[in-house]
């Protein structure tokens, strides 16, 4: 909205005004306002949810070998973030804009989804909304991205189609900008897939491109639903979830930067997105809201996000991903939440394995993962069988946190460096 007004009263030659339409002074604005946002609110929130008796009842000092005590702690601190994303998304970003649009529809339907798990457990249910009634949200929204992505005009790539070299300097020509369901493939070099080469073997040109669109849709939608389920497991230890996604949300707001602008897609031969640039805005606003909320989040937390702020997180990591055709990389840059889901998976199946043969048995001490650090040998089952029952102290969980943080912080250094490892 300020956006406008600016053009607006440009027109005037008031001072000041022709700073709106540059990307780094409303980004960094909108980091500013959203972490002010996130913290005074914090508070409010926590005095107010305690007044209320909305408090957790899930978390106790029983499955802690320091006996950290959790209970009585406010949750659905997720509407924090939320509102301190979307105001500043709002204010600084424009409107006009397809992905900026897409991002605030994609974190407010989270947030919804999150807020209807957290309440119903706090009505007692600690079941929380059906899994089905879940992945439909989901799976929904993911189908609404993609299909906006596919029919909005402004969706558009240009790619590089040519190199030449002149006096010993390599010119990367971008074609013209047209909608493509390409995407980056990383560490190969002219490393665009597009998905409609699956359907190769259709000889109809329409079909095939129509047929690339719903794979592209499928993809997105799985993208989607898998990183929101990651976020939301990794949400188990106080900052851990939050100081992850504001290291994963840093590192595309890089990627975003890029892409938005030509000559540096050009230097580093990636795809120029038109448009893109806005996300950087969001983004800044998205981890400027995560600082803030790390403030009452860290150990000892005083507010948890629940669901309502893991999803949302997951689901904006997600759709930033696919929105700058950077989702082959999410395995690499989410790669802690994708270990957490991996633990949960094997774990689940390794049981059910054993359960067929009378057998119990468990991959790791605990799933997800991160749990698996922080449990007592006499916290094992005594007739269970452990693929990793390595004896070893039990960290305490702002050292898991911390430690998780760093192979983040790697991972995220890992992904924007194959921007030139090809």
């Amino acid at each position: 909205m300020l956006y406008y007004l600016s053009q607006y009263l440009e027109q005037f030659n008031l001072p000041g005004t022709g700073m709106w339409s540059y990307i780094s002074f409303r980004s960094l604005l909108a980091f500013m306002l959203a972490l002010l946002i996130s913290m005074w609110a914090g508070k409010s929130f926590i005095t107010f949810m305690k007044r209320k008796r909305h408090l957790e009842s899930a978390r106790d000092a029983a499955i802690d070998p320091y006996g950290v005590q959790k209970q009585g702690t406010p949750s659905m601190g997720g509407v924090i973030i939320v509102g301190a994303v979307v105001i500043p998304a709002l204010l600084l970003g424009r409107l006009d804009n397809i992905y900026i649009n897409l991002l605030i529809i994609t974190i407010l339907w989270f947030g919804l989804l999150g807020f209807l798990d957290d309440f119903i457990k706090l009505r007692g249910n600690k079941d929380g909304l059906k899994p089905r009634y879940k992945l439909l949200g989901q799976l929904a929204l993911g189908t609404v991205v993609g299909i906006a992505l596919w029919l909005s005009p402004q969706a558009v790539v240009r790619e590089n189609v040519e190199t030449s070299t002149q006096s010993s300097t390599v010119v990367y020509h971008k074609s013209e900008a047209r909608k493509s369901t390409v995407t980056t493939v990383p560490f190969f070099k002219n490393n665009n897939l597009d998905y409609y080469e699956a359907f190769d073997w259709i000889s109809d040109g329409k079909t095939k491109r129509a047929c690339g669109w719903i794979l592209f849709i499928l993809v997105t939608t799985f993208v989607i639903t898998a990183v929101s389920n990651g976020a939301n497991l990794n949400d188990g230890m106080d900052g851990m979830c939050t100081g992850n996604a504001a290291i994963i949300g840093t590192a595309l707001g890089i990627l975003a930067y890029v892409s938005g602008h030509i000559h540096y897609a050009s230097y580093l031969n990636v795809m120029y997105i038109p448009g893109s640039q806005e996300i950087v805005v969001y983004l800044c606003a998205f981890v400027g809201a995560l600082i803030g909320f790390l403030w009452y989040n860290t150990f000892p937390a005083k507010v948890f996000m629940g669901d309502t702020g893991s999803l949302a997180i997951g689901g904006v990591i997600a759709v930033t991903a696919v929105i700058i055709h950077k989702e082959l990389l999410i395995p690499i840059l989410c790669g802690v939440w994708l270990m957490e889901s991996v633990s949960v998976i094997l774990q689940v199946w390794y049981a059910k394995r054993g359960n067929r043969r009378g057998v119990k048995q468990r991959v790791f001490r605990r799933a997800p993962i991160h749990d698996h650090f922080r449990v007592l040998p006499s916290q094992l089952l005594p007739d269970a069988k452990y693929l990793c029952k390595r004896n070893a102290t039990p960290l305490h969980e702002n050292m898991i946190t911390i430690r998780f943080w760093i192979v983040t912080i790697l991972l995220a250094a890992v992904t924007i460096i194959t921007l030139k490892i090809r």
